[in-house]
């Protein structure tokens, strides 16, 4: 490996409410970040993005972060990770035809359910039973009706990394099988199905080659150097979804480990030795870099409506008043948008409140409360399917900078968690550019060089009695509504007697 100090990788991040750049050596010092916002168009279950601000917003961020050193060409390499789901339909020349339909658009119904009439036994096959609406497989479906052309005319789907790979590097780019996985992509041999693909009249033409996370994918191309200030000629490394480069820029990467990621919505994913199979379709799995497996899911609650609902309070003090109210009778199941996806899929479900709340304050820390015990819901899941979940536990995400928060959530789940400094999905790609390309053995290596030591929040058991009874009362309203089956819900039970 060459001096620790002279190496610097970059990770670019494309979340839903913006677009993050950071510059790491590979000892874990942070040089350099960059931000730049994105803006979406929602209304009811429609969300979508125009992709040319992905590039705007790719080339401010990037800028921001390389300006923090003289020579670009110290950057070895870089990896782009992006919401999970998100496609569009790309041009010969890689421009956007389409709006990208995001992670959470909800209006491919229909197409989900051929493809999964179509495809159950390859679904089943790859440890998630069913697709979504919001996957990528039925809204590309969905993009393709509108566009019944579209392999006479050069289109190509587009997973919303790969609109910015392109970019980056000048030419047509595979895919990676972490973005690809939604879209149909079989993670353990690393290819389409192509037999049910075209059952579902997807054109070959139409799908990307596909490599794994870490691949080298190409280099940065004279244009890009231009827009961005990196040096032409830095590498280029496929990356993967913003979950999974959450979890390795948290640095959960062992067998048993997992990361909690909170922000817009969340996020659990862990590490199993082996696939797991779910039969309800909740949970999916994607393929690590290393070989072992990714399990997990992503919700629609989280911290989203923090921004939407309390953008005007001052939440330092709706903070202090929350902590003095919590634990509070009032439940709220706080959906970011309408459906639901996991602990359970429930496209009728909507965001609720048992009663009108009495204050903001109370009305924020139900809110709070919430987003913890639909965490506790999922880890109460992950375990029913027999996944290892006593490795450590990592949280991540914006809502960690809420010390209240961080708190409840570990009291909730009644368990030690850990917080790492400067974690986030940026990071996950700046370990690993690193670990494919930096002379790393492995990539819990690379991880544990590069991500910087944790804060530890232990649990207390001042408030359990009133929390295990606020969670059963959330679960016997989840089940009355037919969102969550039984069965899920007196596993949960039993697991609190235990």
């Amino acid at each position: 490996m060459s001096d620790p100090g002279q190496d610097l990788w970059l990770g670019i991040d494309l979340g839903t409410q913006g677009v993050r750049a950071v510059l790491v050596t590979s000892g874990g010092h942070r040089l350099g970040s960059g931000s730049a916002p994105l803006t979406s168009s929602r209304h009811g279950e429609r969300h979508e993005q125009d992709p040319q601000d992905w590039w705007r917003a790719t080339c401010t961020a990037v800028a921001q972060a390389r300006a923090a050193i003289t020579d670009p060409r110290r950057i070895r390499a870089l990896a782009v990770d992006a919401t999970s789901g998100t496609v569009t339909l790309t041009d010969r020349h890689g421009g956007s035809v389409t709006p990208a339909l995001m992670y959470d658009d909800g209006r491919a119904a229909a197409e989900a359910e051929r493809v999964n009439a179509i495809g159950a036994p390859q679904w089943a096959k790859a440890g998630y039973r069913r697709m979504q609406r919001s996957w990528g497989l039925p809204k590309l479906c969905r993009l393709l009706d509108r566009h019944p052309h579209a392999a006479a005319d050069g289109l190509q789907l587009a997973h919303q990394n790969d609109v910015i790979n392109r970019r980056l590097v000048g030419h047509p780019v595979p895919t990676d099988t972490g973005n690809a996985l939604k879209t149909g992509a079989d993670a353990a041999t690393v290819t389409w199905p192509e037999q049910i693909l075209a059952d579902l009249g997807v054109p070959a033409s139409v799908l990307p080659d596909l490599v794994t996370p870490g691949t080298v994918i190409g280099e940065v191309c004279a244009d890009a150097a231009h827009a961005t200030g990196l040096a032409a000629g830095t590498t280029v490394v496929a990356g993967t979804t913003d979950g999974c480069a959450a979890q390795l820029g948290s640095g959960a990467t062992s067998v048993g480990s997992w990361n909690s990621v909170l922000g817009t919505t969340l996020v659990v994913k862990g590490v199993t030795e082996h696939l797991l199979h779910d039969p309800d379709g909740v949970v999916y799995s994607h393929r690590s870099p290393d070989g072992h497996w990714l399990p997990g899911g992503a919700s629609s609650t989280g911290a989203g409506l923090v921004a939407r609902e309390f953008a005007t309070g001052d939440l330092d003090s709706l903070t202090a008043t929350a902590e003095s109210l919590l634990p509070t009778d009032l439940l709220r199941y706080p959906l970011v948008s309408p459906g639901e996806r996991f602990p359970f899929v429930a496209p009728a479900a909507r965001a609720f409140r048992t009663r009108e709340p009495a204050s903001s304050a109370e009305d924020f820390a139900a809110l709070l409360q919430g987003v913890a015990y639909t965490e506790r819901l999922c880890f109460d899941y992950l375990r029913l399917l027999g996944a290892p979940t006593d490795g450590s536990l990592v949280l991540t995400g914006g809502a960690t900078r809420n010390p209240v928060w961080n708190q409840l959530r570990a009291d909730v789940l009644q368990r030690t968690v850990t917080l790492p400094q400067g974690a986030g999905p940026a990071l996950g790609m700046a370990v690993l550019a690193a670990s494919a390309h930096g002379g790393f053995a492995s990539l819990d290596r690379a991880a544990a060089a590069m991500v910087r030591p944790a804060r530890t929040v232990e649990p207390s058991t001042a408030h359990r009695s009133a929390h295990d009874e606020g969670y059963h009362r959330l679960l016997e309203l989840l089940v009355r509504r037919g969102w969550l089956a039984e069965s899920v819900a007196a596993h949960a039970r039993e697991g609190t007697a235990a």
